[in-house]
């Protein structure tokens, strides 16, 4: 349980630091990782169910 809440603390609830560079390539690559992740989990999910 404490690494969901680690993860979500990571992603999700960060404060931004204004002295941390914006780029477009850092926004991608986020989306990329974020799109990975669902598909893993989706992945995942469905093998589970199919064995069920």
């Amino acid at each position: 349980m404490r690494w969901i809440l680690y993860i979500c603390d990571m992603y999700f609830f960060r404060k931004k630091d204004p002295d941390r560079p914006t780029s477009i390539d850092i926004k991608i690559m986020h989306v990329i990782n974020a799109l990975a992740i669902s598909i893993f989990i989706i992945g995942i999910t469905l093998k589970l169910l199919h064995w069920i």
